[in-house]
């Protein structure tokens, strides 16, 4: 809220230079602000009293702004990677999936790795499980399990990613 916004009968005001001015009345403090040529601003609404500001509200708002950008700019985002997989995969098939995920792993995403059973494939869940153990020895210098191999439905899953 900024200006004629301030509904408050008492605000708490600091000054352009961040100094304390006290507690007067909105109108006042308004008054102080227009002296100024400067925007009143309201930014802690929710202390008692609330506490305005004498600042240049263009200017705020733009400094605002550039803190969100920054911020967002640092922010790490992690993606989800699948890597699918049939319990009568070959070795040499499980390396080529083995370095997929390495290589997503290394970009710094989580990889989801999902063991598929259609048919009677269900009954060897147990030799799946030891497929996936064989897959994870492979990234072991690499990563870590998140989410262990769990059976969900038809599909094993487990979730790997990245070590410390």
């Amino acid at each position: 809220m900024i200006n004629e916004q301030i509904r408050d009968k008492e605000v708490r005001v600091i000054g352009e230079n961040g100094e304390q001015l006290g507690i007067m009345s909105a109108k006042e403090a308004l008054k102080l602000s227009r002296e100024a040529n400067l925007d009143l601003v309201k930014i802690a609404p929710t202390a008692k009293p609330p506490v305005c500001k004498i600042i240049d509200y263009g200017k705020y708002k733009y400094e605002q702004s550039r803190k969100e950008k920054e911020a967002r700019k640092k922010q790490k985002i992690t993606e989800v990677k699948e890597i699918r997989l049939t319990p009568n995969i070959d070795d040499n098939d499980l390396n080529t999936k083995a370095n997929q995920a390495r290589k997503f792993i290394a970009h710094g995403d989580k990889v989801k790795v999902t063991m598929r059973f259609r048919g009677r494939e269900m009954a060897h869940s147990a030799a799946a499980k030891v497929i996936l153990d064989n897959f994870y020895a492979k990234l072991e210098d690499v990563s870590i399990i998140e989410k262990p191999a769990k059976l969900e439905g038809r599909n094993m899953i487990m979730f790997l990613s990245e070590k410390r």
